[in-house]
């Protein structure tokens, strides 16, 4: 039976590959799998924590080509990939949401393919801003189908109106590290068609789900779900065509990885991690004792505002949280243990700290 140490090494050794170059973004960013990224700065932060010397021009870069690229789609949430998994997560997406959009949109003479389509054709050739593909979004619903009722909850109507993973985004002031208001495209404008993969929805998630596993495995059913935003039925299908190695995991649920798996790796050292972070959203809430022990789960994430906090890895467990302050070229940078935990000195994070510098092209002053 696997321990939550076992599983914790086993996910280190991908997440963490040594043989990673420094200015390969793309390839980086490949293994380690999409990055949750509403906080614009986690892509920066996760990818330096994980290749050190990794630089901000050099991710920025990859921005401005499309080489990766931004969007909202699992579980409605902005997330950061390459290029050629997006229509994946646009699937899934479009499964995994179905749901809400369909009660929600409340929609009576048209379908859900169609006012996705019209969202497309408007967002096809200029950045539109949230507000704009609202207002389409309305103005569709009031041409193509009048007697739709769609009862968006407070504010979150603009989400309906570029949350079904056919768009990607980036900001329309300020860079891709900052949280300027952002615009929105159609994907397949910039992209290229992705028609193929979104008529065989199997496929499609089969590649997604062996993706994940290779990048964040071993994974339960369950992890595969929440980190999709699919059904665990659906996910049981895909599990079943994928025929994975199967063992059991210290919570009694069966744990999958693929065959060639790297061997378990003990990391050295700090690393900073983003908000957010893989480690613990790439698996579902009951299975994150892999990384973080319960009580200290409960420090970092937030409940009432549903943030977390900025994680600290050392080794392989989760043992604190950070967090910058100030503003300009040169910033204050506070680092926090978690109770009980063994302080971290300041030795020890002093290549993380450089890291984090580079990664977010600032200057870093250790409080304390």
């Amino acid at each position: 039976m696997l321990t939550w140490d076992e599983l914790a090494a086993r996910t280190v050794a991908r997440q963490f590959p040594a043989e990673a170059e420094p200015d390969d973004v793309l390839g980086l960013l490949r293994r380690v799998g999409p990055i949750q990224s509403q906080t614009a700065r986690s892509v920066f932060v996760g990818l330096a924590a994980r290749r050190p010397g990794i630089t901000r021009d050099a991710i920025t870069a990859a921005y401005e080509s499309f080489a990766i690229v931004r969007g909202s789609s699992l579980r409605g949430t902005v997330h950061t990939s390459v290029a050629e998994q997006h229509p994946l997560l646009e699937v899934a997406t479009r499964l995994g949401q179905r749901t809400l959009w369909t009660r929600t949109l409340r929609l009576a003479g048209s379908t859900l393919e169609q006012v996705w389509a019209g969202i497309e054709e408007f967002a096809f050739d200029h950045w539109r801003t949230p507000a704009e593909l609202a207002e389409h979004l309305m103005a569709w619903l009031a041409t193509h189908d009048p007697d739709a009722a769609p009862a968006f909850p407070g504010t979150s109507g603009r989400y309906f109106a570029f949350g079904h993973g056919g768009l990607i985004r980036r900001p329309l002031r300020g860079d891709w590290v900052g949280q300027g208001a952002p615009g929105y495209r159609t994907a397949s404008a910039l992209l290229g068609d992705r028609s193929a993969v979104l008529a065989d929805t199997d496929a499609a998630v089969d590649v997604l789900l062996r993706h994940h596993v290779a990048a964040h495995g071993p994974a339960s059913r369950h992890d595969l779900a929440w980190w999709s935003g699919l059904g665990l039925t659906r996910v049981d299908a895909a599990l079943a065509r994928l025929g994975l190695a199967a063992e059991e995991g210290p919570d009694g649920r069966t744990y999958l990885d693929l065959p060639d798996a790297p061997a378990p790796v003990g990391l050295d050292g700090v690393r900073l991690l983003p908000e957010f972070d893989a480690l613990l959203c790439g698996y579902d809430p009951a299975g994150r004792e892999r990384f973080v022990d319960a009580a200290h789960y409960d420090v970092l994430w937030k409940q009432a505002n549903g943030q977390l906090l900025a994680p600290v890895l050392v080794g392989n467990r989760l043992a604190g949280h950070w967090r910058i302050t100030g503003s300009g070229r040169r910033r204050q940078l506070t680092v926090e243990r978690l109770p009980g935990v063994r302080g971290i000195r300041r030795t020890q994070l002093a290549d993380a700290v450089e890291a984090l510098e580079l990664g977010l092209g600032v200057g870093l002053e250790l409080a304390g």
